[in-house]
């Protein structure tokens, strides 16, 4: 969930410099600063079981897997943001003057939130395709047993698969990793 501080436009070096001193993550939108909620338990466990099975599926490869505490910067639409699992391959590539700040994801994945869903299917993933590292995206339900996965194809093409059955084992693609849909759903309650 988020929420919009002060009504006033920021520059991005008044947010990055707010960010380091706050103890609260923040979205910066082309001046906007939103405030980053914390997430439910469902939230959190899909979150660490996806990168804990990239981490195990990716061991000894040249890439690196990331959750919601490393920031993000995608210059095309002034947005810094913090995806729920993000993989870079190496070498790893920061924002000029920046120890903190990733710029070459090809992975990203967001678990839904009913407040932050449309965001992560919409002005959010157009954001992401801007950066031309990335190829590969995972919007997963903390709801039900659903899971979307766009790979693009060529220049300015995503493909949309989606997954309900947990019996289905989801490839990915960019690094050739194999993820059980009901691995990635353990522990999770959906009756709550």
């Amino acid at each position: 969930m988020t929420q919009a501080l002060e009504q006033r436009i920021y520059t991005t070096e008044e947010y990055l410099e707010l960010e380091v001193a706050s103890e609260i993550r923040s979205e910066y939108r082309s001046g906007a600063i939103i405030s980053m909620t914390g997430g439910t338990p469902n939230h959190n466990e899909l979150a660490i079981n996806l990168a804990a099975l990239l981490k195990t599926a990716l061991r000894g490869k040249s890439y690196r897997i990331f959750g919601a505490v490393q920031r993000l910067w995608v210059p095309d639409r002034t947005l810094y943001t913090y995806p729920d699992v993000m993989v870079v391959e190496k070498p790893l590539q920061l924002q000029t003057g920046r120890t903190d700040t990733v710029i070459n994801p090809c992975f990203m994945a967001e678990v839904l939130s009913k407040s932050t869903q449309d965001y992560d299917h919409g002005e959010k993933f157009s954001a992401y395709r801007t950066i031309e590292s990335f190829f590969e995206y995972l919007l997963v339900d903390q709801y039900r047993v659903h899971v979307e996965h766009y790979v693009k194809t060529a220049a300015n093409q995503w493909l949309l698969s989606e997954y309900d059955d947990p019996t289905i084992t989801l490839s990915l693609r960019t690094f050739e990793a194999q993820i059980k849909i009901i691995d990635l759903y353990e522990n999770i309650d959906l009756n709550v």
